[in-house]
């Protein structure tokens, strides 16, 4: 080989190095944004994934799939609750009375709640530390439940309302 294939080759290679290395580094640097973002978030939220429901009208029992970031009774999902579709009236409020840290994600049933069979209503789950989640389920007993989304703020002066949980067992 003479010297300028050897130099060639050299830079060929080093070229890849480089590459390599500005991929990898790239890699890196989105897992510790995401590490960041995650010791970051003071806002842990819990969120339905699914709503089911049985029974007649103005006597319906739902089941209601939660995922949320529970630790204990200092952060976890407190309850779950149904709406108005205008978010204007609690229709139903299932108290969650202890954390689910080992059981995630989790389906708790509630009822009687008394609804049509067409009204259109939201579910929504709430913590104790960080109130409504923005992911809900949206829909009603004739047309079934949807996951959707609400803004942060959505209906937050319904958290004062009774039930209300009175304490987290464990």
């Amino acid at each position: 080989m003479n010297l300028i294939s050897i130099l060639f080759s050299s830079l060929l290679f080093l070229t890849s190095c480089s590459s390599d290395d500005n991929k990898n580094q790239e890699e890196v640097r989105e897992q510790e944004e995401e590490q960041i973002q995650e010791k970051n978030n003071t806002n842990p939220m819990a969120s339905i994934i699914s709503v089911s429901s049985s029974g007649n009208t103005e006597n319906y029992t739902f089941n209601v799939g939660i995922s949320s970031p529970d630790t204990g009774c200092k952060q976890y999902a407190n309850w779950w609750e149904v709406i108005t579709e205008d978010g204007n009236t609690l229709i139903y409020r299932r108290i969650l009375g202890h954390s689910h840290v080992n059981e995630q994600p989790f389906v708790r049933s509630g009822g009687a709640v008394s609804i049509t069979e067409n009204q259109v209503v939201i579910v929504r789950a709430h913590m104790n530390t960080s109130g409504y989640g923005t992911t809900v389920f949206r829909g009603s007993v004739s047309t079934g439940f949807t996951k959707d989304t609400v803004t942060i703020d959505f209906a937050n002066n319904l958290a004062r309302q009774q039930p209300l949980p009175k304490n987290c067992l464990f």
